[in-house]
């Protein structure tokens, strides 16, 4: 069972999902505006993360900003669900793993540093478990954003999400640090800046500029919300016509519960092309927000299905950067 969370814990958690100092020693300003030791803030962080509920402090890069990444699903044979969950996660471009109430019922997002890579990687798990692979590319993204109040019963943000500019490539080494995320010392940019051979004042300079062009979604806390309570977290699925799918899905972003929209490619024998995810403690209450966002984005009259997540094989950081990191490693 999950320990329960302590209202400082919840609030280092909650508090800087957003807006993390990027400063020098930001540990110590957030005790400062928690009122709380440094040492304390350290120490709470790293049992936050051993304890499963933070995943890490770091970047949260906005879709098209590097790398490529794509939603995929299999259709296992129930018996072999768990075996074949099992081979998935062990492939390290593999960092979201879930079983879903569907008979399409294993879904995993795959990331690399192109889609040469992923490609890859979908066919290596092809050939180890012995089934297909659905590959389901991003066509626009209308919303993405898990970064919401933890002490709600849902979100209850909307707004639209964009595609980003790729980053420079002299900025991968950057970006690979930042996606795996931030030693938990009292001046963890200082790690970075060793590891790239420049100044520490050079990487928040450059951190701050990604965020302000958008590249970046937000730079902080990345909190595991099953760990959290969320565990009534539901997709829906719709096939829309092409000509509405646009305005169906810049609806979808409006609804507050609403945390992510987006088209995606249809596959053979999966005609759905518009996702929207639902993050929720109740299965009912999720329910009602889905039904809500179907009203206002006119959704009722299409094919859909809704696929609850079921049991959580595997969440880890998106993998986009990892090729230059493993790089910065061999150099050190």
């Amino acid at each position: 069972m999950q320990q329960p969370h302590s209202p400082t814990e919840l609030a280092l958690l909650n508090h800087w999902q957003r807006g993390f100092p990027l400063c020098a020693a930001p540990f110590a300003a957030i005790a400062r505006a928690e009122q709380v030791p440094t040492a304390q803030v350290l120490d709470s962080y790293a049992q936050l993360q051993e304890r499963g509920s933070l995943s890490r402090i770091g970047a949260v890069f906005a879709p098209g900003a590097g790398g490529a990444s794509l939603l995929a699903a299999m259709a296992v044979p129930p018996a072999r669900l768990e075996a074949v969950a099992a081979i998935v996660s062990r492939f390290a471009g593999v960092n979201h793993n879930y079983e879903r109430e569907h008979p399409v019922n294993l879904w995993f997002v795959a990331t690399g540093s192109d889609a040469a890579q992923v490609e890859q990687l979908l066919q290596g798990i092809e050939a180890a478990t012995g089934l297909p692979v659905l590959r389901l590319p991003m066509v626009r993204p209308y919303r993405i954003d898990t970064g919401f109040d933890l002490r709600q019963e849902q979100s209850t943000a909307s707004g639209a999400t964009h595609w980003a500019a790729p980053l420079a490539a002299q900025d991968w080494p950057l970006a690979a640090l930042a996606e795996q995320g931030l030693p938990l010392v009292e001046q963890p940019f200082d790690a970075w800046a060793g590891a790239l051979g420049c100044s520490t004042a050079a990487v928040l300079q450059r951190l701050q500029a990604w965020l302000d062009a958008g590249q970046m979604s937000r730079f902080g806390v990345v909190v595991r919300h099953h760990e959290l309570g969320f565990s009534a977290n539901a997709m829906t699925v719709f096939d829309v016509p092409a000509a509405q799918v646009d305005a169906c899905g810049l609806a979808l972003a409006q609804v507050p519960g609403v945390t992510l929209a987006y088209q995606r490619v249809r596959a053979a024998g999966w005609n759905f092309n518009l996702y929207c995810m639902v993050h929720g403690r109740d299965r009912a209450a999720v329910l009602q927000t889905v039904e809500q966002a179907m009203a206002h984005a006119r959704l009722h009259e299409v094919p859909r299905a809704t696929l609850f997540s079921l049991r959580r094989f595997k969440q880890t950081g998106a993998q986009r950067f990892a090729n230059t990191l493993q790089a910065i490693a061999a150099t050190a």
